[in-house]
């Protein structure tokens, strides 16, 4: 569990700093007052995960008063009341289901420091759950979904703004993204928005197929056009007239079929193998890749005036999973809706520990290996919600963000940097969160603030 905060209110302030440094001990961080306008003033400012609060307080404010406020400013906020001997049916009375508000416990005074740790620990796990899993659900309810891509990323909404200007366009379109970020899906997308939807969408991979067979797939080929050719064979770009063509990983294929292809894209002229006849189809391509297409000019391996068609209008460049982290809940919970659809399923959602776990992760394989992941844990599930032990092994064993070689930090936000430097200094001190916070140049208490905020241990 992440380091839980707790607001200790006590007008006996030798006794609400021993219950602080009891609790600190314990890798609690704590705050204490000595009176209720201070208790609101500081829930205010900082909702805490567990308040610890004398029934009777000295002044206008009492113990209810402070229970009320912590629920209205912080609904997953769980308040622990202490009472005097013989008070303790006003106690249970804000325990009670007919309480307009209600406290997790209550303790009696003289306080066993052993009791009151087990039921923060308690409480706080309660709150940290409740407050993960509304988090979760915003975030969820904040993404969007544009033909099947789901986000919350201001990056990615921005390039699928372009998606949706270029789709009403003639203009061929280029993708570019690192494997499995979901370039078909952007094309598929492009395809739907635009005038050709309802027309063919098919799609070549150009790294899939030998470069002999690459000419006849895309453009078909006549009887005895070479060994083996036994009949006519219709191309794609002749299956596709009148809708979209989608070429992945063009930055593979052979130049000698990048000069056929660009005539295509000028004139929408092919010319079958195996005969002189040109033909002509009105077909939108969008071409997709993994590579540093201006590199491959230079290198002499794609051709400049190709590579300048295909950026007429500007790529389309889709983000690496590992720089939009916020969009990992509401992906999960999309493949979660998407396995049980498929496979009349039951899951009914993720421990928050878990989707931790996920969120934390590289994912090389970006988007295409988190949906492998997800199948997998419903798959393995043995209860309706995703827990940690559903995870791969290789997630199982840490919840670190590990850069694969030096850090290239372009691109990430400026939270998952700082997240990331806590993590590295947090290592290279061993844990040590006094010389972590030192060494970070910020007080411990900031750096248990942090810790809890991003989910660190």
């Amino acid at each position: 569990m992440s380091t839980a905060f707790v607001l200790i209110v006590e007008d006996e302030v030798a006794h609400g700093e021993a219950i602080a440094e009891a609790l600190r001990s314990h890798d609690f961080a704590c705050n204490t007052v000595s009176a209720g306008e201070e208790a609101i003033k500081s829930i205010k400012h900082r909702a805490p995960d567990v308040v610890i609060t004398d029934y009777r307080l000295g002044g206008d404010i009492d113990g209810m008063d402070v229970l009320r406020a912590a629920k209205q400013a912080s609904p997953e906020t769980e308040v622990i009341l202490i009472t005097a001997f013989g008070s303790e049916a006003l106690a249970r009375e804000a325990l009670s289901r007919d309480s307009d508000v209600r406290a997790y416990d209550y303790l009696i005074k003289p306080i066993d420091i052993d009791l009151l740790r087990e039921k923060v620990q308690r409480a706080a796990r309660q709150s940290i759950e409740a407050r993960n899993k509304r988090v979760l659900q915003e975030q969820v309810e904040a993404a969007s979904d544009y033909s099947g891509i789901v986000t919350t990323s201001d990056i990615m909404k921005r390039e699928i703004k372009r998606l949706m200007k270029l789709a009403r366009s003639k203009s061929t379109v280029l993708v570019v993204g690192e494997t499995g970020t979901g370039k078909e899906l952007f094309a598929q997308a492009i395809h739907q928005n635009s005038p050709r939807a309802g027309k063919p969408f098919k799609v070549m991979n150009c790294a899939a197929v030998s470069e002999t067979l690459l000419e006849s797939e895309l453009f078909g080929h006549v009887k005895g056009a070479f060994t083996g050719a036994v009949n006519d064979r219709t191309g794609v770009v002749e299956a596709a007239d009148g809708g979209t063509i989608f070429l992945d990983e063009i930055g593979d294929m052979p130049q000698s079929m990048q000069a056929k292809l660009l005539r295509t894209l000028e004139s929408g002229e092919i010319i079958k193998v195996g005969t002189n006849e040109v033909q002509y189809f009105d077909v939108r391509f969008v071409a997709a890749t993994n590579r540093d297409l201006s590199e491959l000019v230079r290198e002499g391996d794609f051709r400049e005036d190709l590579f300048y068609r295909l950026h007429a209008q500007g790529a389309i460049r889709i983000p690496p999973l590992r720089s939009r982290r916020e969009d990992i809940p509401p992906l999960v919970q999309h493949f979660i809706k998407m396995w049980n659809r498929e496979n009349k399923g039951d899951i009914d959602g993720i421990k928050p520990e878990a989707m931790r776990r996920l969120v934390n992760h590289n994912w090389p394989g970006n988007v295409r290996e988190l949906k492998n992941v997800v199948d997998r844990m419903c798959v393995e599930a043995e209860g309706d919600v995703l827990i940690v032990e559903s995870l791969p092994d290789s997630l199982q064993a840490t919840t670190d963000i590990v850069p694969a070689g030096p850090p290239n930090l372009a691109g990430m936000s400026m939270a998952d940097v700082e997240k990331l430097h806590i993590m590295n200094t947090l290592r290279m001190y061993s844990g040590n969160r006094e010389k972590t916070a030192k060494a970070l140049g910020i007080g411990a208490r900031t750096l248990y603030r942090k810790l809890r905020d991003y989910g660190l241990r």
